[in-house]
């Protein structure tokens, strides 16, 4: 009985590490989503690879969450295993299924404690008091100081060889008439290592396979990412800057009513 304790014991201490690494990753600018992936998989020891991940490594002070959650999830998964067998062994018939009824319904308590937004809200909190006291992570948080959920947001799309923007300038595409801001662009070099261009100027080249880092209003994100070049995608530009224009005239009425 004592083992199959330790391992509920195990799994719980797990999820909260979890979701710490979760809200320390949150604090250095990454989105909650991406922040809880990256924690889970260096924490599990998957290794699994995405684009996100090399933003994540190339930041110092998520660079060091990263490795921790790296030896303690390398430390924690023999412990887990060991337990597990211990659990069971020598066991009777009779013995081995009360272990196991209870296995299933500490899982199922757990499971209910890591998916429960109230536990996590709580949890939250919890944490964030602990960062501010214990850490200097800074919190930004991102969506709401760039209105995402108004109709703003931040994407990224691969710029095609017959994309619109490929092969030109920053400044000759006029994307601040459409209301986008180009935040960064990830490019590939010739040795394979992926750049990125912070707060690309004017006379930057956006080139085939270079990742744009974009904010701006969805629909003008959604265009552009799929205009080709040629006069029809002239013609799409137009028509989206006299959106742009449109919006922020209704945005500032709106703003002029309160």
């Amino acid at each position: 009985m004592e083992a199959l304790i330790t391992l509920l014991t195990i799994i719980f201490i797990s999820i909260v590490i979890n979701k710490i690494a979760t809200a320390a990753l949150q604090r250095t600018g990454l989105p909650k989503d991406v922040a809880s992936f990256q924690a889970q998989s260096a924490f599990s020891g998957v290794g699994f690879t995405t684009s996100e991940s090399e933003y994540v490594v190339n930041h110092p002070v998520r660079r060091r969450i990263i490795r921790l959650l790296i030896l303690l999830g390398s430390a924690g998964f023999s412990g887990v295993v060991a337990t597990l067998i211990l659990t069971f062994i020598n066991k009777s018939a009779h013995e081995a299924g009360i272990r196991l009824l209870i296995l299933l319904a500490g899982l199922l308590l757990l499971y209910l404690f890591a998916s429960s937004k109230r536990i996590d809200h709580i949890l939250g909190k919890v944490i964030e008091w602990g960062l501010d006291r214990f850490t200097s992570i800074r919190v930004v948080d991102y969506e709401s100081l760039l209105g995402v959920g108004h109709g703003y947001t931040v994407a990224s799309f691969t710029v095609s060889p017959e994309s619109w923007v490929a092969g030109k300038t920053l400044r000759s595409l006029r994307l601040k008439d459409e209301g986008i801001l180009v935040l960064g662009i990830y490019r590939r070099t010739k040795d394979g290592e992926v750049v990125y261009i912070g707060a690309p100027g004017p006379d930057t080249i956006v080139l085939p396979g270079d990742e744009l880092i974009v904010y701006g209003h969805e629909e003008a994100i959604a265009s552009l990412s799929k205009r080709l070049r040629g006069t029809a995608g002239d013609l799409e530009h137009e028509r989206m800057v006299r959106r742009h224009h449109a919006r922020k005239k209704a945005e500032e009425a709106m703003g002029a009513q309160y």
